[in-house]
């Protein structure tokens, strides 16, 4: 074959793998209300959804510019005040706007906010610019109780999403209408968050994450980056604010709280801020927590802390990194070698996790009532606190699995390691030959 043949055949600009994934993406968007049916499935569904947006517009700080900010609530949350009052302004006439586009007046919002508080914000890196970060989130919150007219005082400001302009037909009452709605911004602003980490801004603003003296070294103003990316993520943050003020009509003073702030900081961490779609996966953990682990113990947090405490300390890139380490093992064929570590970790690790949450239940149930008596329900069986027995079985079974994991987690990193060592081997192989 000719070269000029060749050529004709190599379609470079179409990436088949980008495609199933993308493809892959808008798939699982447009199937999950029919997987999942029930009334509670299609609400979280929907939370996750500008969940999505919103930790991905924090990641574009963190884990893009390396800009940890304690204040991300604060364009979420003005973006979900000024779509609520957008959408009480449409239902009464006064602003033609159908709902379809109310997410881009709390995007507008978000912009608008991060224009005039993220210039003095990112005049400073590292830590001093967390500090103001978090420095203004406290600004903004104090003034969410000091100015009721805006921010609606302690009830908060409500709306009724469904008014007379409607679009192809659509009330938006329904749950699903609204699902749809957010599934579209999501797969958007998701496409769209992607392709800014793509263009030459984008890079540059990893630059400024690596390197930033080096960057000012060559001619390029570091504030400048950081000023611009910010505004980026505020407006993609209002976004995601606004689908929170659409989806529970009701927006109060605890969208921008550091609470809030704290959510989107941990869990797009644990998702893990090194890798794209990794605050994807912290958006779902985040849904999923406060929603269905908060339903099935009050004490979730604590549980919410020693997830985040081992990631930290074991695994610092997150779940993403995770997932990737193991495809990278899987695509080398080494995935059948450490198979039997990862289920032998696997079983100590569930046996120590239920031995710990048993005590942390009937300590947690101690607390909360005075008297000391009666049982906890625990995987299907009554904890009596009570008696000693209790306690004396819990804390065996404790001991014993923790020993137990830590003969597995010495097991598994001696078999990690040789598995590593002989990837890094191939790997050096295969480049002697080309």
């Amino acid at each position: 074959m000719t070269p000029s043949a060749a050529a004709s055949f190599h379609w470079k600009p179409f990436n088949i793998g980008r495609w199933i994934i993308w493809g892959g993406f808008a798939l699982i968007l447009l199937i999950a209300p029919r997987l999942f049916t029930s009334g509670l499935s299609l609400t979280l569904l929907s939370q996750i959804g500008y969940v999505i947006i919103i930790c991905l517009s924090y990641n574009l700080l963190l884990g893009q510019g390396g800009m940890l900010s304690f204040g991300h609530a604060v364009y979420t949350g003005l973006g979900a005040f000024f779509a609520v009052h957008a959408i009480n302004l449409a239902s009464k006439g006064t602003l033609p706007i159908p709902l379809p586009f109310i997410p881009l007046v709390g995007g507008l919002a978000g912009l608008g906010v991060a224009a005039i508080l993220g210039y003095p914000s990112t005049k400073k890196a590292g830590t001093p610019f967390a500090m103001i970060t978090l420095g203004v989130g406290e600004l903004v919150f104090a003034m969410s109780l000091m100015f009721p007219d805006f921010f609606g005082g302690e009830g908060g400001v409500s709306t009724n999403r469904v008014y007379e302009t409607k679009m192809f037909g659509w009330t938006f009452g329904p749950a699903l209408q609204v699902y749809y709605l957010i599934a579209f911004y999501c797969f958007v602003c998701t496409a769209a968050m992607y392709a800014f980490t793509r263009t030459p801004l984008g890079r540059m603003l990893n630059a400024v994450r690596d390197n930033p003296e080096r960057v000012a070294f060559i001619g390029y103003d570091t504030q400048r980056v950081r000023y611009l990316a910010f505004m980026i993520a505020g407006f993609f943050a209002g976004i995601g604010g606004a689908f929170n003020a659409i989806n529970f009509e009701i927006v109060t003073a605890e969208t921008v709280s550091a609470i809030r702030s704290g959510g989107y900081l941990l869990f797009t961490f644990l998702g893990g801020a090194t890798f794209f779609f990794g605050p994807i996966i912290g958006a779902v953990l985040l849904v999923l927590s406060s929603v269905l682990l908060s339903e099935m113990t009050q004490a979730w947090q604590i549980y919410l802390g020693f997830v985040f405490l081992f990631m930290v300390m074991y695994a610092p890139g997150g779940v993403a990194s995770l997932i990737m380490m193991n495809l990278r093992v899987a695509a080398f064929g080494k995935l059948g070698r450490i198979w039997t570590a990862y289920l032998a970790l696997g079983g100590a690790g569930a046996v120590l996790l239920a031995a710990v949450a048993g005590l942390v239940e009937i300590i947690y149930h101690l607390q909360l009532d005075s008297s000391g008596e009666g049982g906890v329900r625990f995987f299907g069986t009554t904890l009596n606190v009570s008696h000693t027995d209790t306690w004396v079985g819990m804390g065996l079974v404790s001991v014993t699995a923790l020993g137990l994991f830590e003969l597995a987690r010495r097991r598994f990193l001696h078999e990690w390691g040789e598995t590593q060592a002989e990837i890094e081997k191939e790997i050096k192989r295969r480049e002697a030959q080309l």
